[in-house]
Formats: C-alpha cells, structure tokens, sequence
C-alpha cells in the first residue's frame, strides 16, 4: 500500500487515511458506537461487551491498560479524505506479553538471543479478556470487506513505519483473519470450550442430552458443591453495589494473587464497570452463613454469556465448577442466550456439557528471518490443535443418538 505521512495521519492510496489515537479520547463515544453497536437492545448489529467503547474506557480510566502497566494505546482510526470515521482497530504499543491469553514469549526470547529487539510490539486485542470478537471494526454505513482490508493493510504499514517488531491480531473473527491473511499475516490456532444452547427449556432439558453415566455425575457434582449449606445469587444491574464489588474483588486478589501472582485489574475496574456496564454484568456469587465466599464474574452480549474471573475464600469440593459453568448454562437458558463462552483452556470443561471451539489470531512479523521460523512453528502447531480438538470431539459427553450442531 502506498502511502504518505500527513502530521500524524498516514495517508493510503489517496481514499483512505490512518490516523493513530493514544487512547479512547481519540473517539467520541458516538463514533465508536457506529463501528460496534450500542448495546444488547440494538438489533442492527451483534453486541461485544468487550469492544464497546465502555469497557475499553474503562480500561483506561481505571490505569489497568495504560502506558505505564505496558499497554499504551495506539488506536488506528480509518477515515474518509473528509476526516469522517470508516472503521477502527482497539490497539496497543505494548512493552511486555502479559495479559493476552495467546503466548509469544518464546517468540520473543529468541528474536533476542539472536540480537534482535522484540518489544515494544502491536497488541490488537481487548487486554486481559481472551474472547473472540471483532479486531478490525468497520461502519455500517461503508463496506465492511472494503474497510477490513484497508485496516489490516494499515496495520502492517503502522508496524513498518513505527520500526516494531510485529503486529498481533489475538482472538479474531473469520471475517477479520480473511482480511489479515491476505495483508501477509501469519495464521495460529489454539483451543477454548464453549457450551452452545440448543433451544434447551431448562437445565434439566440440557442433562438429557448426555450419555446417563455422565448426566449422574454432574447431577451429583451439583449437590456436593451446595453440601456444606451453599446458595447462589446471580447479581446484576441495581445489585452490583460497591459491597457487593469489595467481596468480589476480595475473591478475585485471594485467587488470582495464588494463580498468576499479579492480578491485573484493580478494584477501581470493577467499580466503573458496575456504573456504566452493570446491565452487561452478571456477579454469580456463592453464599454461606450469611456470606459471600466465592464468586464469578461474566458479561453479557447480545447472544452470548462470557465468563471471565473467578475467585474464593474458602474452598468446597466441585464449588468452581458450579459457580462458573453450571450457573452460566442455566443463566443462558434462561435468557434464551446462545453461547457460554468459558474463556481460555480448560480441558475438564468438556465433561460438563462444552465443546472445543477453534480459536484463531493472526500476526505479522517484520524480520524475515523471525517470521520464516514462527511460520515453520506455527504450521506444527495448527496440525497439533487440530488433532486434539478431533480426539477431544470424539470424547464429548452427549448421547450418540443426539448430534449437537457443528459451529
């Protein structure tokens, strides 16, 4: 793509114009709103919690994705010769690989055994939310194929001209890795699970599509996570107050301090979440004696449940399982939702009712001699991936008389 620099928009083939943005203040909220939708009552188009220009301000304002926690914004805006928005790319100048959910420190660690300078890089994702959806953003006023090629050919040309070592497109669409695989970036695949809601009426109704041995168990994993006089509360709207959120973030430091040593997000997070997105959010929380003492937290799309964190102060047999996948199937069926997605890894999920689900990210690397390695790897790595997401296929729980659809 030819182009131009032109103060600080690059100028592409005399249609189109990159313009970098340092943060969501770079956007009004109406501009990006006609990129994503508004919210889960706007039919005209599907709605991402994640990408809603909420939670990535939220993000921002609360220092959990900013410049000086590695994630300093450098969002691509597309626009027209008039300077009118045609499409977007959530972007970050990142000096480290944490919080992404798709690991390249191995990547990394060779680049500069070999003397080369793998950070800072170009993260295109939502931070710390391993979730499909939209990367390349596009309005609904232009066309879509159109603007997802200019992004993505925007894309390489911001790597390029910024002198970085790479750009990564993490947990994309099919539609926005077309677009991407086509602008020279490189294809990897890895493994979720996610339970699909095949018009159930209940819970109950879900349970009788599995084989009998494997509808006992979970039957009876579900009594033994309520034993110890357990009761669950799904919180959501006016029921997010800021006790609810100090118990929850309590959980979310205990486990998370245990699991991965740095939580990433602060209570501030979570108390402007409960403000601007509290009808997005779903808080289910255990209750014992009174109290809570263990909790998850999920938000809502317009056809889909994403689970997110999770955390404790006391441990009880089966307790996560019940909390952050069982409570999730019924919260969709009972919101006629579509999809539960569990986020990341998770193989013991498969016996509870999810499926493996293909999961894809695209990146370009700027060194010849870097990208002609990771291609190699990763052309293993896609056969690996899908020779387990096969055998783990073959060993889901359901009747065999019953065939779940294929996604």
């Amino acid at each position: 793509m030819d182009s131009t620099r032109d103060g600080d928009r690059t100028r592409a083939d005399g249609d189109y114009a990159i313009r970098v943005a340092d943060g969501m203040g770079g956007f009004t909220k109406a501009e990006w709103d006609s990129l994503t939708g508004t919210s889960r009552g706007d039919s005209s188009a599907p709605y991402n919690p994640f990408i809603s220009f909420d939670f990535l301000k939220i993000l921002e304002d609360s220092g959990c994705a900013v410049r000086r926690a590695g994630w300093m914004g450098h969002h691509l805006r597309l626009e027209d010769p008039h300077g009118i928005l045609l499409g977007a790319v959530p972007c970050y100048l990142k000096s480290h690989s944490q919080g992404e959910y798709v690991f390249d420190h191995g990547w990394a660690d060779a680049f500069e055994r070999a003397g080369g300078r793998y950070y800072p890089k170009l993260q295109v994702s939502v931070p710390f939310t391993p979730a499909t959806g939209p990367r390349l953003l596009a309005s609904r006023s232009a066309d879509a194929g159109s603007v997802r090629a200019a992004l993505a050919s925007g894309l390489r040309l911001v790597t390029e001209r910024l002198g970085v070592s790479s750009a990564h497109v993490t947990f994309a669409t099919r539609d926005d890795m077309a677009a991407l695989s086509t602008a020279g970036f490189l294809t990897r695949t890895d493994q979720q699970f996610h339970f699909f809601n095949e018009g159930y009426s209940s819970y109950e109704g879900f349970l009788e599509t599995l084989a009998s041995r494997k509808r006992k168990s979970l039957k009876k994993e579900r009594r033994e996570a309520l034993a110890a006089g357990i009761e669950i509360d799904w919180l959501t709207g006016s029921d997010l107050t800021e006790r609810v959120w100090d118990d929850f973030f309590a959980f979310y430091m205990d486990t998370g301090s245990r699991k991965w040593g740095r939580p990433y997000l602060n209570r501030t997070f979570f108390s402007l979440v409960g403000e601007r997105m509290r009808d997005d959010v779903l808080l289910v929380m255990a209750r014992r004696n009174g109290r809570y003492v263990a909790g998850a937290i999920n938000f809502i799309g317009s056809d889909t449940l994403y689970g997110r964190n999770w955390g404790c102060i006391e441990d009880h047999p089966f307790l996560h399982f019940e909390v952050c996948y069982h409570q999730a199937i019924d919260f969709a069926i009972s919101r006629g939702l579509r999809v539960v997605e569990a986020g990341a890894q998770g193989e013991h999920k498969l016996a509870r009712g999810y499926r493996p689900v293909t999961t894809q990210s695209a990146h370009y690397i700027a060194h010849a001699g870097l990208r002609n390695a990771v291609a190699a790897y990763l052309e293993r790595e896609r056969e690996e991936v899908r020779e387990i997401g096969e055998y783990l296929d073959e060993h889901r729980p359901f009747r065999k008389d019953l065939s779940p659809r294929d996604d």
